[in-house]
């Protein structure tokens, strides 16, 4: 089986319900059989997803909040967070996979990128956007994407003229990809599959992004 089990799903259900100490560390055997099943799940994940990209590092998140800085005490994430990011300097931009009782999602993208590289980035955009256009227009990508997510800045970022014709692209802060998936496909056999095609067609916009970030403004590598 690739996909997650329904008990593991049932058991983060009961955590968002009772997401204390004290329930946590009575059903704490409960937790470590379904980070097993997400375990298990990710490594089918990971073999099928090295046919078509190379995976330097993949992570599955603690399941503990930092609640320091929050207003949200609770003690507990109620999902899985897996972290999947490619290799080498060439490769840039990372996978997501959320497990979650009703927001689990595929994903992926740059979700901080550095000063350096955004301004990169953004300075692209502002010279020729038509490439990056293509790919969200395709129809493979409108197939699993609604378009790309991401914060952005209200106006413009300094420097960049908020009249410019493509300020829609060049305000983004983050560059995300999403896909929302339901329950019973998390839970479905052929859910490691349908991950791998999710991330096929993120493909074009990873190597996009890619060329932009390994190259100067004149096209030149870095």
């Amino acid at each position: 089986m690739s996909g997650v089990s329904k008990p593991t799903f049932a058991y983060l259900r009961k955590l968002g319900k009772n997401n204390n100490r004290p329930w946590f560390q009575e059903n704490k055997p409960t937790y470590e059989i379904a980070l097993a099943d997400v375990k298990a799940c990710v490594a089918v994940i990971e073999k099928k997803l090295s046919k078509i990209d190379e995976i330097e590092k993949v992570k599955i998140f603690r399941i503990y909040r930092d609640v320091r800085f929050s207003k949200d005490k609770t003690p507990y994430k109620t999902n899985f967070g897996v972290g999947f990011t490619r290799a080498g300097k060439e490769r840039r931009g990372g996978f997501f996979v959320n497990i979650s009782p009703g927001d689990s999602f595929i994903g992926g993208g740059f979700w901080g990128p550095n000063p350096a590289d955004l301004l990169r980035i953004r300075k692209e955009l502002e010279m020729d956007d038509k490439p990056m256009r293509k790919i969200l227009k395709s129809a493979n990508f409108k197939k699993h994407f609604d378009g790309l997510r991401g914060d952005e800045v209200k106006s413009s970022p300094k420097g960049f003229d908020k009249n410019h014709p493509n300020i829609d692209l060049i305000k983004k802060k983050q560059f995300l990809l999403g896909k929302d998936i339901k329950d019973g496909v998390v839970t479905d056999s052929g859910f490691s599959d349908e991950v791998v095609r999710t991330y096929k067609a993120m493909m074009p916009f990873f190597n996009y992004m890619s060329e932009v970030l390994t190259t100067d403004i004149n096209g030149m590598p870095i």
